[in-house]
């Protein structure tokens, strides 16, 4: 009996069902930043709750991104897609419904479940789909810039919905969208897996959950806690020792969680670093500035989703011709701008006060519009650049691991130093945030410099080096034993 026809594929079609699913995870990471007041208001939640609404979401992403996309690998990356977004949609239907914080950050932890499904299964479906070398580093261009733009179009959005429905609408959105979203793939995202999965490795995943929750844990409990006190102390030694463990086991794997060589790149281990300055940057400027608009400043949701929004047009301008200047010429010029401009940013809300002009603080947005449009497209561009296809996928998770991972410790960090304009009031709330906003200063700093020597002959060449390694394991039989030592 004959095989019915294959459907055709859309390449650009599978592309905007791919990039409508990052624009859901990471659009989830800033539109709550709007809502916290509100949340704050309406469920009775301490700063350290309010943290936990945003972090309890972006770490799960962090610890379970490589997790997913080697499943993805090897159970099918469409049906890991689809799953995704159903877990995505219920986390979201129920913090909806959430009667308080507990419950709250509960259901965002089920959210982030779901998010981890999404983007690094769906750059690989990119990568499958895009089979030759120039349309797949544009379609992943694309894919990239749609994460900026998703970032500044939560504030935006979240103040509308606040404003006019309620805090409860930033999660009732991305029901419809994410049902729709799934039978859209159904349709016309063909199946695909990896040509060898890789395997499971449990004790790995472990540590990273451990590692990164105990971080966590220690800076958002730092302020009621102290930073000296037995609390904080432990954790932030349970993830020392969490770290060592890491270090040590994953090279015995032959498919390590984390693949340790990936950082002999200099061109990766400079992604890696930059992702964690850049949204560790954002998601501490988030924090902090959608509280003074709204506590601060007196704005309504609504009005400070709309002061947000120069910010949008700005990384809307500016992250395709990014994107383009990536492909075209190297991520080193798009990098040093993002630094430069994060770095200058935070220099303009050093001295922010009630009475700040606007025209300053909308400078400050601007600034910020352009570091965010142009620093995502060349963080991925820069971690998979010399690397074989089938590290690429691997490679490509790590870096949005780094990104979720900065963005947890920017919240952390900013709720941690600054607290809530609610706990002390305006002037110490902006006083405290000062030392938040040198240290963002400090990282975009550190992203020029990580952009300049990230781009040199000397950095490639550690790249193809490391590479080479992984075509030869490629070229080698999988060992018998899981825990063989591997040079």
């Amino acid at each position: 009996m004959p095989k019915p026809a294959q459907r055709p594929v859309r390449p650009r079609l599978v592309l905007a069902i791919c990039c409508v699913s990052i624009v859901l995870v990471v659009m989830d990471i800033s539109i709550v930043n709007v809502a916290l007041p509100a949340i704050q208001r309406d469920l009775h939640a301490t700063t350290a709750r309010l943290q936990w609404t945003v972090d309890a979401y972006t770490l799960v992403l962090a610890c379970f991104l490589v997790l997913a996309g080697s499943s993805a690998d090897r159970y099918g990356r469409r049906r890991t897609f689809q799953i995704g977004l159903a877990v995505f949609a219920l986390g979201s239907l129920l913090c909806a419904l959430a009667p308080g914080t507990g419950w709250l950050v509960a259901a965002r932890v089920l959210q982030g479940i779901g998010g981890t499904m999404l983007n690094p299964v769906a750059i690989a479906i990119i990568a499958n789909t895009f089979t030759g070398a120039a349309e797949r580093a544009r379609a992943v261009g694309v894919f990239a810039s749609m994460s900026g733009l998703a970032l500044v179009l939560g504030p935006v959005l979240g103040g509308f919905l606040v404003g006019t429905l309620g805090w409860h609408a930033v999660f009732w959105v991305n029901v419809p969208i994410a049902v729709a979203v799934i039978g859209l793939a159904a349709f016309f995202v063909p199946e695909s897996r990896g040509a060898r999965a890789r395997r499971f490795d449990p004790v790995g995943q472990v540590l990273v959950v451990v590692l990164l929750g105990c971080a966590v844990s220690a800076v958002i409990e730092s302020r009621p806690q102290g930073w000296g006190s037995p609390l904080v102390l432990g954790l932030l030694a349970i993830a020392v020792v969490a770290l060592a463990a890491l270090v040590a086991y994953e090279p015995r794997r032959h498919d390590p969680l984390l693949e340790l060589r990936l950082f002999r790149s200099v061109p990766f281990s400079s992604a890696i670093v930059i992702a964690l300055c850049a949204m560790c940057g954002f998601g501490a400027f988030l924090f902090l500035t959608t509280q003074y608009l709204q506590v601060v400043r007196g704005l309504s949701a609504l009005q400070a989703g709309l002061a947000l929004v120069p910010l949008g047009v700005v990384v809307l301008a500016v992250a395709p011709l990014a994107g383009r200047l990536t492909g075209s010429a190297g991520p080193r010029l798009p990098l040093v701008v993002a630094g430069a401009t994060l770095a200058g940013g935070s220099a303009v809300f050093v001295r922010l006060s009630p009475a700040t002009p606007a025209a300053l603080v909308v400078t400050g947005f601007v600034c910020f519009g352009v570091f965010l449009g142009a620093v995502n497209p060349p963080i991925t561009n820069t971690a998979i650049s010399g690397m074989p296809r089938s590290m690429s996928g691997v490679a490509g998770s790590v870096a949005s691991v780094g990104r979720q991972t900065g963005t947890t410790l920017g919240v952390g960090l900013a709720g941690a130093i600054a607290g809530a304009p609610a706990d002390h009031g305006g002037a110490a709330y902006l006083h405290a945030a000062r030392t938040v906003w040198w240290l963002l200063t400090a990282l975009g700093l550190i992203i020029v410099a990580s952009g300049i020597t990230s781009t040199t002959r000397l950095a490639h060449a550690t790249g193809a080096r490391a590479a080479t390694l992984f075509a030869e394991v490629d070229q080698t039989p999988e060992p018998v034993a899981p825990n063989r030592a591997r040079r």
